[in-house]
């Protein structure tokens, strides 16, 4: 998947869509499923005793949502876009907005193999 935990997302389709960025919390089920900040909450009710509420009661957690239902924010075209991977001059591998042409951060260090000359 090219969207990382940290990155910023627009929620497309659902009842939480809309133009705000948010940031991914984390990646689930092999990058296929996405746990976004203050998107598809539930509530979970849990015992006294736990953790996060020793008291018990109901707890407002982040569910997963489909990867499909996000685009990458990208800060550079202020908008939601596509992203895409290439290879620099010197051989190491970066994601970069299919929009902007923008370079996002490298993947891998440089390999001789993917070297430009």
């Amino acid at each position: 998947m090219k969207i990382r935990r940290g990155d910023s997302v627009i929620v497309v389709t659902g009842a939480d869509a809309g133009d705000t960025p948010r940031r991914v919390l984390s990646v689930v089920a092999g990058g296929k499923k996405l746990t976004v900040e203050n998107v598809n909450r539930a509530l979970k009710h849990v015992k006294r005793g736990h953790p996060k509420s020793p008291q018990g009661g109901r707890l407002e957690i982040e569910m997963p949502i489909d990867a499909s239902n996000v685009k990458f924010y990208c800060e550079a075209c202020s908008k939601g876009t596509r992203i895409g991977y290439r290879y620099t001059a010197d051989g190491s591998k970066e994601r970069f907005c299919k929009s902007c042409d923008a370079s996002l951060g490298t993947i891998s260090p440089a390999n001789a193999k993917y070297q430009k000359q």
